[in-house]
């Protein structure tokens, strides 16, 4: 087979934290596909063609991805940040598992990407200084107890936490029941950092500890990173530094 599929990440948001690699991938590609926003990132030109769809039609999206590949085109599906991180890269996998057998023989390649929440605790400090996870807050996929669980069992492990999707506007009340399971959970004050729209010139970003942490401080476009019971913050002029040193106590 000609074709290939190639499955990038166009990071948090600016073009200069794009990699090379990523550019010279879309320079070469006869298609791009991915989600409106993230197609409208990709400057159009001549032999190029853009393919936008909405937000929750990913496993359509690399269905007619890898049928373009399969045909013979050079086919990008664009993410933000990182495509590995709850973003295409799996749904294209899944679409290959379910699909036609010739899809397995495709040459698929992951180009990774800078992640929100490694944009955001860059900005703020070095806030997942030791070990983290990251939590998708969405209840579209799974449902709200497995969120509940993984968020007592991170606080259990003291984990510093990124949360990805906390607040949408169709479902604005999971953050507010996220918010209060962590208060519940956590015995301190730990800080709660509120990074919006890193790298672009909307960035916002707030540090506050998690008994003033409130739902309204965060969107779609927010990652939330929340401290472990390690996490220090070093007060300074403008935005304090947090980070989390990068040993724990026996």
């Amino acid at each position: 087979m000609s074709g290939w599929l190639a499955i990038a990440g166009l990071g948090p948001g600016t073009d200069t934290l794009v990699t090379p690699e990523v550019t010279a991938a879309l320079a070469d590609a006869t298609d791009v596909v991915g989600y409106i926003p993230y197609v409208a990132r990709v400057a159009p030109r001549a032999g190029l063609v853009l393919h936008a769809s909405d937000n929750r039609v990913e496993l359509d999206r690399a269905a007619h991805a890898l049928k373009m590949a399969a045909a013979g085109r050079r086919v990008v599906v664009v993410s933000s940040g990182d495509p590995g991180v709850f973003a295409m890269a799996s749904a294209v996998f899944e679409a290959v598992e379910a699909g036609s057998a010739a899809w397995r023989e495709l040459d698929i390649r992951i180009l990774p990407g800078i992640t929100a929440m490694l944009a955001a605790a860059a900005r703020a400090g070095a806030p997942l200084g030791h070990d983290f996870c990251a939590i998708n807050l969405s209840d579209n996929l799974k449902p709200w107890a497995l969120i509940e669980k993984r968020l007592r069992l991170a606080v259990e492990a003291d984990f510093a936490m990124a949360f990805y999707n906390p607040r949408s506007k169709a479902r604005p009340e999971g953050f507010a029941r996220a918010l209060d399971v962590l208060r519940d959970a956590c015995s301190d004050d730990r800080p709660v950092i509120f990074a919006r729209a890193v790298s672009t010139p909307e960035e916002a970003l707030r540090v506050v500890p998690l008994t003033e942490a409130i739902p309204e401080m965060a969107d779609m476009q927010t990652v939330v990173i929340l401290g472990s019971s390690l996490t220090r913050i070093i007060p300074r002029t403008g935005a304090p530094i947090v980070y989390t040193p990068r040993f724990a106590p026996e």
